[in-house]
C-alpha cells in the first residue's frame, strides 16, 4: 500500500497479491496521519495484511512554506553569523534593487557565534572556546529551543570542533533537543550551501521526529508488522529513524514520487525517454527521464535563496493547474496563473464562492468536462463558469468560447515553456520523448501540450489522479553519501580513489544497517563530480565498481558537458571535485499484471457532447467513453473524451487512443 498526502487530498493505491488494484482519495486532515488511517479504511485494507507500506508526505514542505517551526538556533564560527543572509549575494529579481529576499529560517537573534577556527587543510588554528560554548548552551536552554544547528567554517574537512560543540549542547540541553552538525549533514566546501542545508535539516527535525514516530506507532498498533518507508526527494525511501536525522530530505517528497511513476509507466509502454506532466489544481510539476534515468540536481529550494543540497530528482514547478485564474495585465494581455482559486473557494463552476475564470471553467464551457466530477460527488455549474468567463471575454472583445480557448491556449503555452526549460534548455529534443500526463488535470491538457512541442505520443497512466502514490511504491531505500576530493582527473591515483570510496561506503553501509537492510539487499553506485579547471559548477559522472583509469569518466564528462552547455573543450584540464556514493537497499517491488488482449475489441460510447478544440471553426460532436468500460486493446479515433473517476482524458481530432495491456491510454498524435 502506498499513501501520498497532499495539501487537499490524500491518495491511496493498493496492489494485492492477486494483481487487483484499489485506489481511493480522501480529504487531507490537519494531522496527516489521520488521513493515512482514513485512507486505509477507505480501501478496506487491514493493516495486518499489508506487507509493504510506503508514504509520501507534504509535512516538511508545508513547514518550510508556512515557516511554522518550533524554536531553533544556530551556532557558528565568530565572524560568520550572517552567512545565511549573505548567501551568494544574488537577487531573485536582478532588476529590482528594492525587493527583499526571504528571511533565513533562523533569525539573527537566534544565531550565536563562538571563537574557533580550522583552516582549509583541516588544521586547528584556534581551539574551540569551551567556556563561551557552555555560555551559549546555557542561554539556549533558558530560551527553550528544540533544535540547534552547529555550522563551523571548514568543518567539512575536520569536524572535531563541531562534534565537541554538539557534545556540550547535548550535555546542557539534554537528549530531547535535536542537534545537527554541518559536516555530518552536508560535508562540502561552500559554507552558504552547507549552512543553509544544515539549518533546514535542523528546523525540520522537531517536526518530522514526532510525526515519523507517531506514524510508525499507529500503523504498528493497527497490525502493520514491517517498517514504514518514507519517500524522500532523492527518489528513494528511508525509515523513520533515518528521517529524524535527515528530515529535509522529506521536502518535495510527493513531487519526486510523481516523477518516478511517470518514468515507470513510460517504460511499460517501451519508452526510455519520458517527460512527466503532473498537473493538479494549483500547479504543474514537470520532470524528465532520459535513457531510463531521471534528471537529478544537488541544489534545490522551497524558499528562494535558501538552498537544500541533498540530491533530489529535478522537478520544475509552475503555477498552472485546474484552478489557475485568468487575468489581464496592465498592457491588456491575457495571463493565466500563477495565482489559483485553490479548492476554496475554487473555480467559479464549483459554486463555492469563486467568481474569477479558471482553466476548469474554460474546460466546462468548451465541453471538455461535463457537469460532474469524481463519479458525481462534485457537481459543476456551467452557467457560473460562463458568468466568470464573460468578464474576460468582454475585456478582450471575445465571445465566451473564444475567451475559453484563449485561456487554455495561454495555460498550455505556459506549461509548454516549462517543458522547454527542462528539455531544450538542457540539450534534449522533445520530439525524442513521450509525454506522460497525469494528475487530475494532466490528461485534459496533455495532447495539446504535446502538439505544441511536436511530441509524437502521450501516455496517460491508469488512475492518473493517484499516480504519485504509485511512485512511492516503486523505489528502494536510498542514502547519498558525499566526500570532497580535489584532484586533476588525468592524474587521479586509482588506489587513492578506491580508498576514498571505501571510506564513505562504510558510512553508507552503516546507514542501511540502521534501516534494517540486510547485506545481500545492499548495492552501491559510485558517482564523481567533475568540472573544467577553474569552474565551480560540476557534473556527476558514473564510475564502475573498481576504477583502474579515469579516461572513460573524462570522456563521459565531455559528452555530458556538451549536452548541458553546447560546448566542450577536450584539450582543457578536467578536475575532480566531489565523490558521491549512492547506498541502496533493495525493497520488494510490486508486479503489475498485464492483461491479455482479446480479438477485435470494440468500444461503445456512453453518449456524445459538443466539444470545442483548438484550430476548429465550430464545436465537434464528440463520443464520450467511460474508461472502466473500455476493453484492453481497443483503439479510439479522435475526437473523443474518456471519463474516469479521478480525471478526464481529451483525444483531439486527428489523433487516436489505444488501451494497452497495462491499462495505459496511449495517444498517438497525427500530422496536421
Amino acid at each position: 500500500m502506498a499513501i501520498d498526502v497532499g495539501g487537499t487530498f490524500t491518495d491511496i493505491f493498493v496492489l494485492g497479491g492477486d494483481g487487483i488494484q484499489k485506489v481511493a482519495k480522501v480529504p487531507s486532515t490537519a494531522n496527516p496521519i489521520d488521513a493515512v488511517m482514513n485512507g486505509a479504511d477507505a480501501v478496506g485494507v487491514d493493516w495486518a495484511d499489508v506487507e509493504l507500506f510506503t508514504h509520501g508526505t507534504t509535512t516538511a514542505t508545508n513547514a518550510l512554506i508556512t515557516r511554522n517551526f518550533k524554536p531553533a538556533a544556530m551556532v557558528t564560527t565568530k565572524g560568520f553569523r550572517d552567512v545565511l543572509e549573505i548567501g551568494r549575494g544574488t537577487r531573485e529579481d536582478p532588476w529590482d534593487a528594492y525587493k527583499e529576499g526571504t528571511p533565513p529560517y533562523v533569525r539573527r537573534r537566534d544565531r550565536f557565534a563562538v571563537a574557533e577556527r580550522i583552516n582549509y587543510r583541516g588544521e586547528i588554528v584556534e581551539p574551540l572556546n569551551e567556556d563561551a560554548a557552555r555560555e551559549i548552551a546555557r542561554v539556549l536552554k533558558k530560551r527553550g529551543v528544540s533544535a540547534v544547528a552547529v555550522c563551523f567554517i571548514n568543518a567539512y574537512i575536520n569536524g572535531a570542533h563541531e562534534l565537541r560543540m554538539a557534545a556540550i549542547l547535548e550535555e546542557v540541553l539534554g537528549p530531547d533537543v535535536a542537534i545537527t552538525t554541518s559536516h555530518e549533514t552536508h560535508p562540502e566546501i561552500f559554507e552558504d550551501d552547507r549552512f543553509s542545508t544544515t539549518v533546514a535539516n535542523t528546523i525540520l527535525a522537531p517536526i518530522i521526529r514526532p510525526y515519523a514516530r507517531d506514524l510508525a506507532k499507529r500503523t504498528s498498533d493497527s497490525g502493520y508488522a514491517s517498517d514504514v518507508l518514507l519517500f524522500h526527494s532523492g527518489g528513494g525511501v528511508m525509515t523513520p529513524a533515518s528521517a529524524e536525522k535527515y528530515a529535509a530530505r522529506l521536502a518535495a517528497s510527493g513531487i519526486a514520487a510523481g516523477a518516478i511513476a511517470s518514468k515507470y509507466f513510460a517504460g511499460l509502454c517501451g519508452y526510455d525517454n519520458a517527460i512527466g506532466l503532473d498537473m493538479g489544481g494549483t500547479s504543474a510539476d514537470i520532470s524528465l527521464a532520459e535513457n531510463g534515468a531521471l534528471r537529478m540536481t544537488d541544489k534545490w529550494e522551497v524558499d528562494w535563496g535558501h538552498p537544500i543540497c541533498f540530491p533530489s530528482i529535478e522537478v520544475l514547478t509552475i503555477g498552472a493547474g485546474g484552478g489557475s485564474i485568468s487575468w489581464l495585465d496592465k498592457a491588456g494581455s491575457l495571463r493565466n496563473g500563477p495565482h489559483s482559486a485553490g479548492s476554496v473557494p475554487g473555480p467559479a463552476c464549483y459554486n463555492g464562492g469563486g467568481t474569477e475564470a479558471t482553466n476548469t471553467d474554460a474546460n466546462i464551457i468548451l465541453g471538455r468536462v461535463g457537469t460532474e466530477l469524481a463519479g458525481g460527488e462534485k457537481k459543476l455549474d456551467r452557467d457560473a463558469a460562463v458568468t466568470a468567463m464573460s468578464k474576460i471575454g468582454d475585456q478582450l472583445g471575445l465571445d465566451i468560447v473564444q475567451a475559453s480557448l484563449a485561456t487554455l491556449r495561454v495555460a498550455n503555452a505556459n506549461m509548454a515553456d516549462a517543458v522547454r526549460l527542462i528539455s531544450i534548455a538542457r540539450g534534449h529534443d522533445p520530439r525524442d520523448f513521450v509525454l506522460v500526463a497525469f494528475g487530475g488535470a494532466g490528461p485534459l491538457h496533455g495532447a495539446d501540450i504535446a502538439r505544441e512541442l511536436n511530441i509524437p505520443a502521450v501516455v496517460v497512466p491508469p488512475n492518473p489522479g493517484v499516480t504519485s502514490a504509485v511512485g512511492c511504491m516503486l523505489v528502494d531505500v536510498q542514502h547519498d553519501v558525499t566526500k570532497m576530493f580535489f584532484a586533476d582527473a588525468s592524474e587521479v591515483d586509482p588506489a587513492e580513489l578506491e580508498a576514498a570510496f571505501a571510506e564513505i561506503e562504510v558510512e553508507g553501509r552503516e546507514r542501511l544497517l540502521k534501516d534494517g537492510v540486510r547485506d545481500e539487499e545492499m548495492t552501491f553506485q559510485r558517482l564523481v563530480d567533475m568540472r573544467y579547471r577553474g569552474q565551480w559548477r560540476s557534473l556527476a559522472v558514473p564510475l564502475p565498481a573498481n576504477v583502474t583509469s579515469m579516461k572513460e569518466a573524462i570522456s563521459i564528462f565531455h559528452d555530458e558537458y556538451e549536452k548541458a552547455h553546447n560546448f566542450r573543450r577536450e584539450d582543457f584540464p578536467v578536475e575532480v571535485y566531489r565523490l558521491t556514493l549512492r547506498a541502496i537497499g533493495v525493497t520488494p517491488k510490486p508486479t503489475f499484471p498485464k492483461i491479455e488482449i482479446g480479438e477485435s475489441p470494440e468500444a461503445t460510447p456512453k453518449g456524445t457532447r459538443e466539444v470545442w478544440f483548438h484550430g476548429q471553426d465550430s464545436a465537434l460532436t464528440t463520443n464520450l467513453y467511460d474508461r472502466d468500460d473500455l476493453p484492453v486493446g481497443v483503439t479510439i479515433e479522435g475526437p473523443a473524451i474518456i471519463d474516469q473517476l479521478d480525471s478526464t482524458t481529451v483525444i483531439p481530432p486527428n489523433a487516436s487512443a489505444y488501451i494497452d495491456g497495462w491499462l495505459n491510454i496511449q495517444i498517438k498524435l497525427g500530422d496536421e
